[in-house]
């Protein structure tokens, strides 16, 4: 199949942009939402500083990326938006955080932060909250 014909369906690539969202989302939630119960615990927190802004804050910024912004991936919904974030603590993570550790222990999220990248160029596809809310701008011409 084209999929570089514009008159070609596109119905395989936009199953798959979403079977990617789903899982890459759901993966990545798997790794917030410890961090989100740790926040809600209450108790002391020792987390990694990159920002110079207390270990809090910086928490605090990871759950928004991987936590809230997986959930509005898996969605599509301001799915650019939220793979910035993911990209940037994806970034921070493997170069920054794991920087001298040896490859295996960076290799995750150097693989999540291929897959946002490539997420970033696709975009959510048409099986997404963000086509339906451009469907609907074009329709009403807004």
């Amino acid at each position: 199949m084209n999929y570089n014909n514009s008159n070609s369906s596109s119905i395989p690539k936009d199953i798959i942009l979403l079977a990617v969202r789903v899982f890459v989302g759901f993966a990545m939630l798997s790794h917030g939402y410890p961090k989100l119960q740790m926040l809600l615990a209450g108790g002391k927190i020792e987390f990694f500083d990159f920002l110079g802004m207390g270990p809090q804050i910086t928490l605090i910024l990871t759950v928004l990326a991987e936590f809230v912004c997986s959930i509005l991936l898996i969605l599509g919904l301001f799915t650019r938006v939220s793979l910035g974030f993911l990209i940037f603590t994806m970034v921070i993570a493997g170069f920054v955080v794991h920087g001298a550790d040896p490859f295996e222990k960076r290799e995750m999220s150097l693989i999540y932060l291929a897959v946002y990248l490539l997420l970033m160029v696709m975009g959510a596809g048409k099986i997404s909250v963000d086509h339906m809310i451009e469907r609907r701008k074009r329709a009403s011409d807004w």
